[in-house]
């Protein structure tokens, strides 16, 4: 029904958006790939990336923007992030596949529920819990999971933890000059590496087993990060059966201060409380 795919892309959408495909682990990755930067090409875009993971991490908010296309829909966010305690996120997501009008709709993030100004049952805001969510989807599990411990650094990190990024070439990202950084890697270590060291081994088994039977073989990601040794920049694209996947993200204004406060008790309505329709499931396929 309407609420679930809406749920099922507004999830989706964040995932990409806060760079939740990272790697687990709490060094991001900076074991791999060497040191120094006067070894192999791929030892010099280890180092490169290791001091962008660091210094993009270190920084703990920022504006974010992006357009998602999966399926012949296309799907755009706009708004902030904040990852000093946690994943904590104020965004408006226009699209949906249509639904909605194409008008924007409010979404705020915090590291236990999501929150979708709806307008459903006499009260703005429906708010989806993540561990009610989890037992409708694998994704969910891997959203609480990274929403308490990601940040945008562990974009990074992946490349980093690959051990096979490559440095591209230098272009313009916004006006900005920024180095380009590409690696791609197969499903197997995509699922394994997104994780934390919290994810359970039952959610990994049954992401694994969702990707599988979607058809997702292999995936690219390519990082542009510019001359203060911030990520600017982040493309993700995958083929499956849906048609393929397609995710652009932009990070700007490291720093900003980001709003991100829960709404009333009196303005939500609980999904996990509501019918099941209204919980979204499905997002993995």
């Amino acid at each position: 029904m309407r609420t679930a795919r809406i749920t099922a892309a507004a999830a989706a959408g964040v995932v990409m958006l806060a760079g939740l495909t990272a790697c687990g682990g709490k060094d991001g990755g900076n074991k791999a790939g060497g040191d120094g930067a006067g070894g192999s090409p791929v030892q010099a875009a280890a180092a490169a990336l290791r001091t962008a993971s660091e210094k993009t991490g270190s920084e703990k908010s920022a504006k974010v923007e992006s357009t998602t296309k999966q399926g012949g829909t296309t799907q755009s966010m706009k708004g902030g992030m904040d990852w000093s305690q946690g994943m904590r996120m104020n965004v408006e997501t226009t699209g949906q596949g249509g639904l909605g009008g194409n008008k924007p709709m409010q979404g705020l993030y915090t590291p236990e529920a999501m929150y979708l100004k709806l307008g459903l049952g006499g009260k703005p805001w429906m708010k989806y819990d993540y561990d009610a969510m989890a037992k409708k989807s694998p994704v969910f599990a891997l959203l609480k999971d990274q929403m308490q411990n990601n940040n945008p650094s562990r974009s990074v990190g992946l490349l980093l933890a690959t051990g096979k990024a490559k440095k591209v070439g230098t272009e313009d990202v916004r006006g900005v000059k920024a180095t380009h950084y590409t690696a791609t890697f197969d499903v197997a270590e995509l699922t394994r590496m997104q994780a934390s060291k919290d994810f359970s081994e039952k959610d990994m088994k049954s992401m694994e087993e969702a990707l599988k039977q979607n058809g997702t073989k292999d995936e690219t990601i390519d990082l542009w990060i510019g001359p203060d040794d911030l990520l600017v920049k982040k493309t993700e694209k995958m083929q499956n059966k849906q048609g393929g996947y397609e995710s652009t993200v932009f990070y700007s204004d490291y720093g900003t201060k980001v709003s991100v406060e829960e709404p009333p008790a009196s303005q939500v309505n609980d999904a996990a409380k509501l019918s099941s329709g209204a919980m979204g499931g499905g997002l993995a396929g």
